[in-house]
């Protein structure tokens, strides 16, 4: 990929663009902006991904921790 021709091959795992298909994504730290409870809306600050009218799972940013062994 280039305009050169050598090595002439695109290397293996490459990372290159193409589409993400049905994957499930995750984004983390989404901030809520606004909350319409007439028109039963969510306002988001920034993109959220899939496509327009599909389905969103709005939840708690909260992880748990974990504990490696020998620590506290």
């Amino acid at each position: 990929v280039g305009a050169n021709s050598t090595p002439g091959r695109v290397f293996k795992g490459l990372k290159m663009a193409g589409r993400m298909g049905s994957d499930r994504v995750t984004t983390v730290n989404m901030t809520i902006a606004q909350i319409d409870p007439e028109n039963n809306l969510i306002l988001v600050k920034g993109a959220v991904p899939g496509p327009i009218g599909s389905l969103v799972l709005v939840r708690s940013a909260a992880k748990t921790q974990v504990v490696k062994a020998g620590k506290k």
